[in-house]
């Protein structure tokens, strides 16, 4: 499970380098296999291990290619779905267009979503988070049944 807010840097190449506490569990669990895309509601990427992605996979083929809103999701997402090995160096490349979509520039954010990371522009993860911790505090989640059943 990936947890945690990690600041990481872009180098000149594109390329992130993957905290060391994150790296003999992805070489165990997918042998440096990652798939990366774009999140459809946040200016971020997903970062998925590949049985991990395997799964979106599995779930993408049940929506249909007739029905626009989920053509649209389905051309996103596998659109911008690239494959990536980490290196010996724990080191992965995103693509070009992906670096465009999420913003991304020299410091960044990874943040652990347990199946998967979210990689952030350091400015953008700021923003949002500032964003979150506002409505959280304003927020009544008695509307949210789920929300409500969750206990820390």
């Amino acid at each position: 499970m990936f947890r945690g807010a990690n600041a990481i840097s872009l180098d000149s190449k594109g390329r992130i380098t993957m905290p060391t506490r994150y790296r003999d569990g992805l070489r165990t669990r997918c042998d440096c296999q990652m798939i990366c895309t774009v999140d459809l509601r946040s200016p971020c990427l997903l970062l998925y291990p590949l049985p991990e992605w395997e799964q979106v996979e599995k779930k993408l083929l049940t929506l249909s290619d007739t029905v626009p809103a989920e053509r649209q999701v389905k051309r996103l997402l596998l659109g911008y779905a690239t494959e990536g090995e980490m290196d010996k160096a724990g080191r992965l490349l995103l693509s070009g267009p992906l670096r465009e979509f999420a913003q991304l520039e020299k410091s960044l954010m990874l943040v652990g979503q347990l199946n998967k990371f979210e990689v952030w522009s350091e400015a953008n993860w700021q923003q949002q988070i500032e964003l979150a911790r506002e409505q959280t505090s304003q927020n009544n989640f008695d509307n949210h049944l789920r929300l409500q059943e969750l206990t820390l």
